[in-house]
């Protein structure tokens, strides 16, 4: 492969930009193609974007010069989209959900195997370089133990009953909404930390809207714009707009988590806390430069990002000097560094560190289990 790898952006929502201004601050990478739904979208989006080709999906996967392709689109379209990217030999980066079923996930698995292909799940929140540092930490033995842990994912974005997006249509986005949302982002988290495996869940899901009022002009996702009562129409909420979750571990030990997207004033507020036999963990995505310790026998500190006093394998993932702060879109950056070396070696690293399909295809089994233990209201293995 040349040394600049060439890569294409499936959707343009929310995530798809995201992507695009990630790679762009990466050496040696061209975003040369953006895929719509139709012709004209995609004229119009790639002109607004900057992006030279603008293509629909079938005719970006017979240009033979795009290396990686991203896709961003609806939950729904990740697995055919995705095996049609592998089967033209295209290596893949994919939204979570890496698809709407353990079946269809397992097949992108063996598929990406049986083609030799780089394949990485957009799990980009454990990318934050304290989230690494608590994964070293823990490797280097100063947590100890894991007792328990505790976490939570708090949105306010759905708060009204006004509020809307694709996530609330089970057809395009699957049964479940905030647990495979933002619930499969911290669970991600969790194993990857801790280096534990949820082994039960137990799980309470509400959906505190039955209903909401569907626009009927198109917005997009965190917009904001308002619309007039005239312009929208009543339908039923089936998927969970909140949910508890006591998880066991294959240390014995247990834990929790709480997601909700109608927490007002919470606008994307990640915390795990994680407690150790040695010390206390505590991380918030509100304040991604910190890391908080806690300690029994002597005073509690708070770590800030600074390359100087991190690990080696966090600073790996820091590129500005202590006091200048890095965050979400710094965390796409990180993970796509790490997948675009691997595309550069040609094949699939043998233990990566970045999400693979195996990693999506993990946290659809968990929360198939987890959408299971809401409906029996009963403790489930995984």
């Amino acid at each position: 492969m040349s040394q600049t790898i060439n890569a294409a952006i499936v959707g343009t929502g929310f995530i798809g930009p995201a992507h695009l201004e990630a790679l762009r601050r990466l050496p040696n990478i061209l975003v040369t193609a953006l895929v719509e739904v139709n012709q004209e979208v995609a004229d119009q989006k790639a002109k607004e974007l900057g992006i030279p080709n603008a293509y629909t999906f079938e005719a970006m996967l017979e240009d033979d010069s795009i290396d990686v392709v991203h896709i961003c689109t609806p939950n729904f379209l990740h697995f055919p989209q995705t095996k049609a990217c592998l089967l033209a030999g295209k290596h893949v980066i994919c939204e979570k959900p890496l698809a709407v079923s353990t079946e269809e996930a397992k097949e992108l698995v063996d598929l990406a195997k049986e083609k030799g292909l780089v394949n990485a799940v957009h799990f980009n929140l454990r990318y934050y370089p304290m989230v690494r540092q608590m994964r070293t930490m823990r490797l280097k033995g100063e947590l100890g133990e894991v007792y328990a842990v505790m976490g939570s994912y708090l949105q306010d974005w759905l708060f009204h009953k006004t509020d809307y997006n694709w996530r609330l249509e089970p057809d395009q986005s699957g049964d479940s909404r905030a647990i495979a949302d933002i619930g499969s982002h911290l669970l991600d988290m969790t194993e990857y930390i801790t280096g534990l495996k949820v082994t039960d869940v137990m799980a309470n899901f509400s959906t505190v809207h039955k209903t909401r009022l569907k626009p009927l002009k198109a917005i997009e996702t965190f917009s904001g714009k308002a619309l007039d009562p005239s312009d929208y129409k009543e339908y039923p909420v089936t998927s969970e707009d909140y949910a508890t979750v006591l998880l066991k571990f294959d240390n014995g030990n247990t834990g929790s988590i709480t997601v909700s997207q109608v927490n007002a004033g919470r606008k994307n507020r990640l915390n795990i806390e994680i407690a150790g036999s040695k010390a206390n963990f505590e991380f918030n995505t509100e304040r991604p430069n910190e890391l908080w310790i806690g300690n029994r026998d002597s005073a509690n500190a708070v770590l800030m990002k600074d390359p100087g006093l991190l690990d080696q394998e966090a600073t790996a993932l820091v590129s500005f000097p202590g006091g200048h702060q890095e965050g979400f879109p710094d965390t796409s950056k990180q993970l796509f560094k790490e997948v675009y070396a691997a595309v550069r070696e040609g094949s699939q690293p043998k233990d990566p560190l970045f999400p693979t399909f195996e990693s999506g295809l993990r946290e659809l089994i968990i929360g198939d289990r987890i959408v299971e233990s809401n409906k029996k209201q009963a403790w489930v293995a995984v």
